[in-house]
This record gives C-alpha cells, sequence and structure tokens, in this order.
C-alpha cells in the first residue's frame, strides 16, 4: 500500500512535465471535444428515431393510441404488449424510458453534414 502512495506522489508531483496545470485537470479536458446536440423538443417520432433498431415503425401506433410523450413514459409492457408491439422493440422502448426519466440519456439533433 506505501509502494502505490509513493508512486502516486511521485506521478502527481512530476505532472507529466506541465506544472501549470494539475494532473486530473489535464486528464478531465483531454477527452472532451465538443458537447453533443441535443433535441429542444422531444415527442414520440423523435424519441423513437433515436432509440432506433427498427422501433420507429411504431410511430402511428403510439402516436393513436398514447398520444402524448409523458404518457410514453410511464407506459408498461402490458399496454404495450395489447398494441401489438414485439417484445424486442418493448424492452427498447421500455429500457431507453427509464433512461430518459432519470437523465441518463436524451434522442441526439440529426446535424446535418456540410
Amino acid at each position: 500500500m506505501a509502494l502505490v502512495a509513493k508512486c502516486w506522489m511521485r506521478l502527481v508531483a512530476r505532472a507529466g512535465g506541465a506544472a501549470s496545470q494539475p494532473l486530473l485537470h489535464r486528464l478531465s479536458i483531454s477527452r472532451y471535444y465538443h458537447t453533443p446536440v441535443y433535441e429542444a423538443k422531444v415527442g414520440i417520432p423523435e424519441f423513437l428515431k433515436a432509440v432506433g433498431s427498427g422501433v420507429d415503425a411504431h410511430i402511428p401506433k403510439l402516436e393513436a393510441e398514447i398520444g402524448d410523450f409523458q404518457k410514453l413514459l410511464v407506459t408498461r409492457t402490458l399496454r404495450l404488449k395489447k398494441l401489438g408491439i414485439p417484445c424486442k422493440h418493448r424492452k427498447l422502448i421500455l429500457r431507453y424510458t427509464h433512461k430518459y426519466r432519470l437523465g441518463l440519456w436524451k434522442p441526439r439533433a440529426d446535424v446535418l453534414k456540410q
């Protein structure tokens, strides 16, 4: 344990040759080059297109029966099953709605390539 602490202190003291910036600061900024662009307004079509894997084929069915994106976020698997959505797509929808509610995932905006 003492050897690990000694090596760590030596690494921090050296700071890789750049004494002006702390080591942890340089490591944190080295990975993020830009921030992703997210959808400002998220509805059922934008959400299902972002999920992918063919789930967007159910957009008309879900808009007609559920109608509101907030209702989709609290929809359970039995209701999706009654709408005729296959098991694999139900799993994807439920997984991504749960991530969206927790704030771990958002649909990205389609950035036009120039």
